[in-house]
């Protein structure tokens, strides 16, 4: 499942894609969540750049978003404590949950 809820805040399997035209939420990626976002993949400017972007979808602060899994890798586990806002296709994954 790419999102678990937990006591501490949520957790989210993401897939990376570099590059892209613009930041957004893309959809279901076999059991991740994908994400692209603008960011070339070239010393750790992209994690930061995801970052970010998560930390403005989920209005948080950067400091609130730990990137447990997969810092050299497409493939993400991060970690949210207390998302203050959920993006529409987050909630509307744990709708269906």
């Amino acid at each position: 499942m790419p999102i678990q809820q937990q006591q501490d805040g949520l957790r989210l399997r993401l897939y990376l894609q570099p590059k892209s035209s613009k930041d957004q939420w893309v959809g279901l990626y076999n059991d991740a969540i994908k994400v692209a976002i603008t960011a070339p993949p070239i010393d750790g400017k992209a994690n930061q750049h995801l970052l970010t972007f998560l930390a403005k979808s989920f209005k948080v602060a950067k400091s609130d978003i730990v990137l447990e899994k997969g810092e050299l890798s497409r493939h993400k586990v991060v970690l949210f404590a207390s998302p203050k806002a959920l993006p529409p296709l987050i909630d509307a994954l744990l709708s269906t949950r």
